[in-house]
Order: structure tokens, then sequence, then C-alpha cells
């Protein structure tokens, strides 16, 4: 090690070092408190534009009472908690610096009491509380070494170094099996300091075991983001042993959860947009458009994307501001962006606004083309662009998935419509097969097992309210 190297670590650590909330010890902490919540109310904004929030007031304000009522006796009462429901298929929940907490509809319809759902809020506010964000983003900074303590200021500095500079990307922060295992023990202690029965995140656990990794929604699974699940289940359960006979008297509030979840979109929402034998289509917004085949495609709620199999290319859908002109003025006027050959045109009858342009970034020089489309009361903005001396090769590409962009008429795809879980109370004890039977789903029946918290080959009780989805 050089001995500027050993200077900047030195001044790093000395500059740096902060006083764990939940150990008590002092750790490296190149991010203040201050700027901890700063970043996580910017990036929790990002988070509602890029995902979305579910649309159920109850349910959102049910999940922020028990949320607020866990972090009010954590090791950080005083910072500015906040807690949604996302609109996304995928079963996971995560938190970010500072405050902000995000679970999503998939996930909720995977539960089946109280206690489960506040087992898993309870381990991401231990994630909060003991700053792990925190604690991973200062690493990634002290990697940089030269950049010195106070780049996360600078978003541009930031940026160069792999600090998360999004919402999104702080997702994709990966937590050790140390802090997984420091935010489930605080998950476990906050849960039963508000008398819920720990039994719920064992159950938790094995629920999410055998989702299986499920790919559906914009998210990561919990299974990618939250790994190690049959050690941490098995840490639980010596837990639960340790305290004898205390949960006589504990809570799961099975049928005050249950009856949010009743009527909750399952899956992918169909009328958001989706993708049918190389097309997207749109029944909300009544359009559809081509991607190139075998292209990768997602569809957030700001941009639907395609990315050319050798990543060097990318043709996106969003929302423009204003009339074509408008936003062809807009987007052309930005600075570093030079514009060709841009008129007035017409895309399958709908007025539009084409040209050619390029860019210099920090990867390179870009090219690509951009249509700004009138369509209905809506400007759409389609672009594609590669690297410049890949332009040639893809313009054709790209102008014929431009062109392709017209009204959706297909009734099929304009009628689709959501599956949604229903309640049933069970008659008499039986498998899960002989429900799946007597109440048909339109899913696979180990789902519907996996959605009521039982194995493949197992049974519902009588009396209790279980899940179809139709």
């Amino acid at each position: 090690m050089s001995r500027s190297t050993r200077l900047i670590l030195l001044a790093a650590f000395a500059a740096g070092c902060a006083t764990n909330p939940v150990t008590g010890r002092s750790e490296l902490a190149l991010v203040s408190e201050a700027q901890e919540i700063q970043m996580g109310q910017e990036y929790a904004e990002q988070v509602k534009a890029q995902i979305g929030l579910y649309d159920d007031p109850a349910l959102q304000a049910y999940v922020a009472q028990l949320g607020r009522r866990l972090a009010a006796e954590s090791e950080r009462p005083q910072i500015p908690w906040q807690f949604h429901v996302v609109d996304d298929a995928a079963v996971n929940a995560f938190a970010l610096p500072g405050g902000p907490v995000f679970i999503t509809r998939g996930i909720l319809t995977h539960m089946n009491s109280e206690a489960e759902l506040v087992s898993v809020l309870g381990h991401e506010i231990g994630h909060i509380t003991a700053r792990h964000s925190v604690q991973q983003m200062s690493k990634q900074q002290l990697a940089g070494l030269g950049l010195g303590v106070g780049s996360i200021l600078s978003p541009t500095v930031a940026q160069a170094a792999g600090i998360a500079s999004t919402g999104l990307s702080v997702l994709f922060l990966k937590y050790g099996r140390d802090a997984e295992r420091q935010a489930d023990e605080l998950g476990f202690k906050y849960m039963v300091r508000e008398n819920y029965d720990p039994r719920d995140m064992a159950a938790m656990f094995q629920t999410l075991q055998r989702t299986g990794g499920s790919s559906e929604g914009r998210l990561p699974s919990w299974l990618s983001s939250h790994p190690f699940p049959e050690e941490r289940e098995a840490a639980v359960r010596q837990r639960i042993d340790s305290m004898g006979g205390a949960r006589a008297t504990m809570v799961t509030n099975d049928a005050a959860f249950l009856e949010h979840t009743n009527g909750m979109v399952f899956g992918e929402d169909p009328r958001e947009g989706f993708f049918r034998n190389g097309l997207f289509l749109h029944p909300g917004l009544r359009f559809q458009l081509a991607f190139p085949d075998g292209w990768a495609t997602q569809n957030t709620k700001q941009v639907v994307a395609a990315q050319s199999p050798q990543q060097d290319a990318i043709i996106q859908l969003s929302l423009g501001q204003g009339s074509p002109s408008q936003a062809a003025q807009q987007f052309f006027g930005q600075q570093g962006i030079q514009s060709s050959n841009v008129s007035n045109s017409s895309i399958n009858g709908n007025p539009a606004v084409s040209g050619y342009f390029s860019a210099s970034t920090e990867q390179g020089q870009l090219q690509g083309i951009v249509s700004f489309v009138q369509y209905g009361n809506e400007t759409f903005q389609l672009m594609g662009y590669t690297p410049a001396a890949k332009m040639r090769a893809y313009d054709a590409t790209f102008r014929q998935a431009i062109g392709s962009f017209r009204q959706l008429t297909d009734q099929s795809a304009l009628n689709v419509q959501p599956a949604k879980v229903e309640l049933v109370r069970v008659p008499r004890r039986m498998t899960v097969a002989e429900f799946n039977s007597q109440y048909p789903s339109t899913i696979p029946v180990e789902q519907v097992a996996v959605i009521n918290g039982v194995e493949p080959g197992g049974s519902l009780e009588a009396g209790r309210m279980a899940k179809r989805v139709r």
C-alpha cells in the first residue's frame, strides 16, 4: 500500500466514523445521518415514479400504521419513517436509507397474517436502524480511495465512483450475511415487543422459499436480494425455542390482514401493458408497438424498453411533454444534443415530429433517431440509440420499430383484466387439490398452496379463510 493510499484511508476513518445506533460501536460511515435521510427521501420519490404505488388507500394506511408502530419503538424513532406498498408483482420488500420502506403487492398476496407482514416490515426497519445501506455505500466510496471523503456530496463524482445515484440502484446494494442476520434479529425483537407471534416469521421464510425466486414483476425477487433463507429460518426457530411458553398470548391477526388482500391484483397487471408474440400491447392507453425479435424487453411505469441481444442498442417508449413540436424542441434543445433531418411526419396517421440526433456521453458518442407522436391526448416519445459506430447497422431496425406504433384494436387485448385474490371460507378440512377442485383458480394448484402458506400436498383446516385467484 502506498503512502498516499494510507493517508487517504487514515483521513477517511478519522472523518467518517460514527456510532451505530443498534450496536453502540464506532464504525465507518462516510454518509452523515442528514445525508442519509436526504438521499432516502430523494430515492423514495424516484421509486414512486418508476414503480408506482398500489392504488388502495385503505391498504396503504394499514401497512403504514403497522410500520410506524414498529419504528416508533426502534433504535431510531426520530428519523422520518415512511411505509408504502408498491404496485409490483415481485415477491419482495426493501428499505432505502434514512426511513423509507417499500413492500410489494406481490409479497402481500403471499402472506396470511398480520404477524407475517410485521416480520417483514421489522426486518426492513432493522436494515435502516443498523444503517446497513450507509455501510455499503461507505465501503464503495472508500474503495475509490482517491475520490476523498466528501465525494458522496457530488452527484457527478458519485456516479463515477459507482455509488448509488438513483433510488432503484440502491435496491441492488447487496447486504452481507451478517447484515441479513442482524436485520432478522432486529425484526424478531420488534415483532415480539409488539406481542406478535414470531412463529409467523418462520412461516414467512417457508413461504418465501416456496416461491422459488419467481421472476414476475420489475423488481428482483426476494430470493435474489435476501439470500440464505434456510439458515435464517433455523435461526428464527432457535430464538423461538429459547422463549419457552412466552408465546401463549401472542397474536397473529390473520382475519384483519386477509381482509385487506381480498380483491388485490395478483401477478402482472395487463391493463398497464403486456407483451404478446413480440408486440407490446397497452389496453389502458389503447396502443401497440412491435419490438425487434430476440430483444430483451421491460415494462415500467415510465418507460417501455428493449435492448439488443448484443446489449449495444436500446429502443424505448415514454411520454413526452406538450405537443410533438414542443416536445421535440425541448429534446433537441438540450445542451450536448446535435440534431439533423428534423421534420414533421406521420406515423400510421398520427402527427409526429421526427429526427436524428447525436450526443456525447461519458461512455462515448451516441447516435439515434427519435419521434414525438401525437396519439389521443398524449405525446409519445419513441427513441432508438446506439454507439455512433453502430448507428448505420441499427438505423433500419430503429425506424421499423418506431413505425410500428399504432392504435390497438384487438378486442381480446383491450378487454383483458388482471387476476385478483378472492377469499373463501374453507367448509371442511380438505387438501389443497380438493380446495382447488371445488374453488378453482387461474393459477397452478402448486401456487395456490404457496399463497395459502402450505406445502403443495398439504391441507387447509376447516373454517379458515383461504385464497384463490381468478
